[in-house]
């Protein structure tokens, strides 16, 4: 679909100058992505990073969006000027500062005070997209107040006029993209957090409170702090109108009959909704073609971050062939796993046009607001530019499958002295 006369007509991204003060604290000794999950383990009650970190069932999915990537190997090129080397990458008719964005993570105000709000307006101020997410509690209309060019990532329920004032609600608050997310028939069975003393919504407990008590900074700086000044959060944008509160002890969230969604429904959205339309949560080419046919103007190939089905493949093994099966001018993004520069290039060496960082930016926002966010942003900006330069490369995707070299897992384990 051509959205060059829509609602949502293309615009750049130019990022701004970062701040001039020094990093808090905090965040000096944060030298990678990794880093971050380890500060906001120590950070967070239990059962609120047993949430963002989890997975389902064994894991599988989720350790596996990982190892991946640790199965390929750069093939570098010398002696090629990279002086001139930029970051600056167009998708869907947008140009970027970088070929990676914040991917739609649920519940981020319970992790960090604000925290849809803080990673939009850091990646604002960076040029990246953020996708707003569907499960969040914050309205979606002050995330897009906040940052005009932030994309939305509904659940949409199964019922046609449900989806309808959905869809309606997201378009008068101004999005240009809209994200349906399609892997989510049913939740997934996350184990961890039953053992962790998580539920959705929050049930009031003795242990819940002890993990509270016991995380002061959080209690604090995020929970207490948004009781003071916005009352008791809810889930505000899975429908058209206010959902459950996130405390509570017998309110259920209301997800709509999602596991009667099919093809017809995402008709429907494509019929009603005249902005950029992605349909993300697809791992197998036939669902790639379908989208496209269908009036996707691009998929995001994803797993959910291994959160859904167990044992679901990695969406970078899957890639090559969706690319193939849609050619290489369709848009690819990618979600999952990536937690490194050297990520982000092999997955757009793989075909992928863009990719989307989840995790790493909600404990950011977890242990630093805005100013951790950012700072995440910048590791990663740094590692990409960085590693172009190692490689050979001036742009994002100069690189190409054939300078990938795919190593055996086989291969990967370490020698065991005789």
């Amino acid at each position: 679909m051509d959205t060059s006369s829509s609602p949502a007509a293309a615009v750049a991204v130019t990022p701004k100058p970062a701040s001039p003060a020094a990093a808090p604290r905090r965040l000096r000794r944060i030298l990678s992505l990794d880093d971050l999950e380890h500060a906001a383990r120590r950070h967070l009650p239990p059962p609120i990073f047993a949430y963002v970190s989890g997975g389902c069932e064994t894991n599988i999915a989720r350790h596996d969006n990982r190892a991946v990537f640790d199965e390929y190997r750069f093939v570098s090129r010398v002696l090629t000027s990279t002086s001139k080397r930029s970051l600056r990458t167009r998708i869907l008719g947008q140009d970027w500062a970088m070929p990676f964005g914040i991917a739609p993570m649920g519940m981020s105000a319970l992790s960090a005070y604000q925290g849809d709000l803080v990673q939009a307006r850091a990646a604002a101020q960076a040029g990246i997209p953020m996708i707003m997410s569907g499960s969040s509690l914050i309205p979606l209309e002050q995330i897009v107040q906040a940052y005009p060019q932030a994309w939305f990532q509904a659940y949409v329920p199964g019922e046609p006029a449900r989806i309808l004032a959905l869809i309606d609600r997201v378009e008068r608050a101004g999005y240009g993209t809209l994200v349906v997310t399609v892997d989510t028939p049913v939740s997934g069975n996350r184990e961890n957090n039953i053992r962790a003393g998580f539920s959705s919504p929050l049930r009031p407990s003795l242990r819940l409170a002890w993990d509270g008590v016991t995380h002061p900074r959080w209690l604090f700086g995020t929970a207490l702090k948004t009781l003071w000044r916005h009352g008791m959060p809810h889930f505000e944008n899975s429908q058209a109108t206010r959902g459950a509160p996130i405390l509570s002890r017998n309110v259920m969230r209301d997800f709509g009959a999602r596991d009667h969604l099919d093809w017809s429904h995402f008709d429907l959205i494509r019929d009603r909704w005249r902005g950029r339309l992605v349909l993300k949560g697809v791992l197998h080419p036939r669902d790639a073609v379908l989208a496209r046919e269908h009036g996707a103007d691009a998929v995001i190939v994803s797993n959910h971050g291994g959160r859904q089905l167990d044992g679901a493949a990695s969406p970078m093994r899957v890639l090559p062939a969706i690319v193939q099966a849609l050619g290489p001018d369709y848009p690819v993004m990618l979600d999952s796993g990536i937690r490194r520069g050297t990520d982000v290039l092999k997955a757009l060496a793989l075909g992928a046009h863009f990719v989307f960082v989840g995790r790493p930016f909600n404990y950011a926002g977890a242990i630093a607001g805005q100013a951790g966010v950012a700072h995440a942003i910048d590791i990663l900006r740094q590692e990409v530019h960085r590693n172009m330069a190692l490689l050979g490369l001036n742009g994002p995707r100069d690189l190409g499958a054939d300078e990938l070299l795919h190593v055996a897992p086989a291969a990967l384990s370490p020698a065991v002295p005789a």
